[in-house]
């Protein structure tokens, strides 16, 4: 992957079709597919500030304590947490945070 560039206050992108925001829950960056192409594909509303994704984001990776689930939304640029994450904000909806350039 080339390295991500911020395109608003809460996302960044490394490809034209691929968008990446900060998972608060997870603390690591989800990226989400749009538009054509190969692999799993999102519907995106166009809006880099309050961005919708469509479907649900279901994420999963392990870690060194065991399997790690984040599940949600990103309506309006907040992210709904569904009550399988295995996270602290399950079943919170909070802001997407701004997007920290390392």
């Amino acid at each position: 992957m080339t390295a991500l560039r911020k395109v608003s206050r809460c996302l960044a992108q490394a490809e034209a079709d691929r968008l990446y925001f900060e998972c608060p829950g997870c603390g690591i960056a989800h990226g989400v597919s749009h538009g054509n192409g190969p692999g799993p594909r999102w519907g995106w509303n166009g809006n880099v500030e309050t961005p919708t994704f469509t479907p649900s984001i279901l994420v999963r990776y392990n870690r060194s304590d065991g399997p790690r689930v984040c599940h949600s939304f990103v309506t309006g640029g907040r992210i709904q947490f569904l009550q399988d994450c295995t996270h602290h904000l399950a079943g919170h909806t909070v802001d997407l945070p701004n997007w920290e350039d390392e």
